[in-house]
């Protein structure tokens, strides 16, 4: 695998361009209102490749709208996880956008899917990352417990190499 924290040639406006285009493609092939609000609850979690969490975004909102009421952020939170379009990383509480969201659907009608990640706890940075052999092993190891997996996050926490190698020439 290639590093994913660190990829060549990385344009991030388009990468947020892109995840939000595939949000409204994905709402309206579900038949789903990506409202303003929900939109722009996206464009922030999108705005950079760290986690955010609720009250940061709150924090943001009310910066650019005034007054905004928690639940307001919870439930664009809710319904842009609902379809698959970001994910909540529970170690951080925070919320990560998913720019699988289009691709990988694991079959479900909510476009959920299996959601692997690789977070740098130095420098912040998570990245979702896709390995079908972990996706066999943990189907394999389910369905010999009998056990049928309805949600799949799973939470890796290190050091990117980028942090290592700051780390290493630091020491």
């Amino acid at each position: 695998m290639d590093n994913p924290f660190a990829p060549p040639g990385h344009d991030h406006a388009s990468c947020v361009l892109s995840a939000l285009d595939a949000a409204e493609a994905v709402c309206a092939r579900r038949g789903e209102r990506l409202t303003p609000l929900r939109r722009r609850v996206l464009e922030l979690v999108w705005r950079g490749h760290r986690p955010v969490g609720a009250y940061d975004l709150l924090a943001m909102l009310q910066h650019e709208r005034g007054r905004v009421a928690p639940p307001t952020v919870y439930r664009a939170l809710d319904f842009l996880c609902e379809q698959g379009l970001v994910h909540r990383l529970d170690s951080l509480q925070a919320f990560i956008g998913c720019g699988q969201a289009a691709d990988h659907q694991d079959g479900r009608e909510d476009g959920r899917h299996r959601a692997h990640f690789l977070i740098c706890r130095d420098c912040g940075i998570a990245v979702e990352v896709r390995d079908g052999q972990l996706d066999g092993a943990i189907s394999h190891l389910a369905g010999r417990a009998g056990f049928a997996i309805s949600d799949e996050t799973i939470e890796l926490s290190g050091r990117c190499a980028d942090c290592q190698n700051e780390w290493i020439m630091g020491a």
